[in-house]
C-alpha cells in the first residue's frame, strides 16, 4: 500500500496560533497512519495582497508558483482555519487567490484530496469559516473535499502544554477525519507514493 503525501498547513501565521495547534496535531495524527506529511507555515510564503493590476504590472509572485508547486507535490491537503468575523482569515484566501492564478489555472488543487478543520475560542469552533473554505474549494478550486470536518470549539483549553488534543471529541473527530484523508489520497493520487 503506498504512503500517501499530505500537505497540511494553517490559516494563520500568529504566535501560538489556535489554528496552528490544530495543524500540528493533524500532522501528527496522519505521521501516525503512516502518511509521508510536510507540515508548512504560510509565513514562508508571503505574499502582497491580491489586485489584478499588480498582477497584470508585475505577474505571479514567486511565493505563489512555490506554493503552488507545494500544494501540486502532495495528494492530499489539510486546511486548519481560524474563524474571523465569521469567516476565513484575510491571510489564507488571499494564499488561495494567489496560488489559483498560477497558470494554468487552479491546477495546484483540482483533484486532491482535501480535509478542512476549524477552530476558534469560542463554541462554534470555526464552522462558519469551514463552510467558506469548503464552498470555495469545491466549487472554485476543483478540490475533492471530504464530506467530515474538525471543528475545535473553545480551543484554548483543547490542548495539552505538548500540543495534544485533550479534548475527547475533538480528538476522535481527528483521528477519523486523518483516517478518511490518508484513504482518500491514496485513492486519488496512488502514482505520488
Amino acid at each position: 500500500m503506498n504512503r500517501p503525501k499530505i500537505l497540511v498547513f494553517a490559516g494563520s501565521t500568529r504566535s501560538g496560533a489556535l489554528s496552528g495547534k490544530v495543524a500540528a496535531a493533524a500532522a501528527k495524527e496522519l505521521s501516525l497512519l503512516d502518511a509521508e506529511v510536510t507540515l508548512i507555515s504560510l509565513a514562508d510564503y508571503t505574499l502582497p495582497i491580491y489586485d489584478g493590476d499588480l498582477e497584470d504590472e508585475d505577474g505571479v509572485p514567486d511565493n505563489a508558483h512555490r506554493l503552488a508547486r507545494m500544494i501540486a507535490a502532495h495528494g492530499g491537503l489539510l486546511i486548519s482555519t481560524p474563524e474571523y468575523n465569521r469567516s476565513l482569515p484575510p491571510l489564507l484566501k488571499n494564499a488561495i487567490d494567489w496560488v489559483s492564478r498560477v497558470s494554468p489555472s487552479k491546477i495546484a488543487y483540482r483533484g486532491r484530496a482535501l480535509a478542512l478543520a476549524g477552530s476558534s475560542d469560542g463554541r462554534f469552533g470555526g464552522a462558519r469559516a469551514v463552510v467558506d473554505l469548503r464552498k470555495i474549494a469545491a466549487t472554485a478550486l476543483g478540490a475533492f473535499v471530504l464530506p467530515d470536518q474538525l471543528e475545535v470549539p473553545t480551543a484554548q483549553h483543547a490542548f495539552d502544554e505538548s500540543g495534544n488534543l485533550i479534548d475527547e471529541g475533538a480528538a476522535r473527530s481527528l483521528k477519523r477525519l486523518a483516517a478518511s484523508l490518508a484513504e482518500t489520497t491514496r485513492w486519488l493520487a496512488p502514482e505520488l507514493d
